[in-house]
């Protein structure tokens, strides 16, 4: 299994950084977990080509996390030119929302006559799915965001990559990180308590909690990322755009 961080900011693009958008490639499939508002952009600055995708994986509804699928369907229907099937997957509630999103930023698009075949489907917010071949396993997490919010945990058979979605902290997340190659969890804010999302003070007294092989922290505001140096001395690691890794 190899991730590639296409994108790994805030809703803000805070540090120059796109908005969260990680690609998973794993014997002959290519899925992406999560697809922010910048991610074709991303996408086109790293040289990743987004048809290779058999699959997006969407941890929760917000813009920042989902908002980049219209370009991305409209790029492959009239620039790229995409003939392969794509599967959209995320929370209850998925169905509608991107269809509306769709819709809203290209009106009457809804009804295109596809070149290429793509469907949304929506997987339990708790419990344990499959994907193309992949075990995904989600637990609703605390984030608001109109549908469930979801942490999500893929396996290949061979590894595991669990991401924590945007949340603030939950002992949800504790069986999702447990035994991981690697979780990815946000650290929003440095000390800060903020709603719905993980402040480094509180995190780094859960840390011992979290039983993933390595630990590698992502979504940070201009506050946690002039703290990185004290995440990384305890062994964590920084997401960065840009950054490959065999997991």
């Amino acid at each position: 299994m190899r991730l590639t961080i296409v994108g790994s900011g805030d809703a803000f693009g805070s540090g120059g950084r796109f908005n969260t958008c990680f690609r998973i490639e794993t014997g002959e499939k290519t899925v992406f977990l999560d697809f922010g508002a910048s991610s074709p952009v991303a996408l086109k600055s790293h040289g990743i080509d987004a048809n290779r995708a058999d699959a997006i994986i969407l941890s929760h509804l917000h813009g920042d996390h989902f908002g980049g699928l219209p370009f991305l369907l409209l790029d492959a229907q009239f620039l790229s030119r995409r003939d392969r099937r794509l599967v959209i997957a995320g929370p209850p509630g998925t169905r509608e929302r991107v269809a509306a999103l769709v819709e809203v930023f290209f009106p009457r698009a809804g009804g295109t006559k596809w070149r290429f075949p793509w469907q949304v489907i929506e997987i339990p917010s708790r419990g344990t799915s499959e994907l193309l071949g992949l075990k995904i396993t989600t637990t609703e997490v605390i984030h608001a965001s109109g549908a469930p919010s979801t942490a999500v945990r893929i396996s290949d058979g061979r590894r595991v990559l669990a991401y924590s979605g945007d949340t603030e902290w939950t002992d949800a997340l504790i069986p999702i990180a447990d035994g991981a190659d690697l979780f990815i969890i946000e650290c929003y804010e440095h000390a800060r308590l903020v709603s719905g999302h993980i402040t480094w003070k509180v995190l780094r007294t859960k840390l011992p909690d979290l039983r993933a092989r390595r630990i590698m922290i992502t979504h940070m505001n201009p506050s946690m990322l002039k703290k990185t140096k004290e995440a990384k001395d305890l062994g964590v690691l920084i997401a960065e755009d840009g950054l490959v890794m065999d997991i």
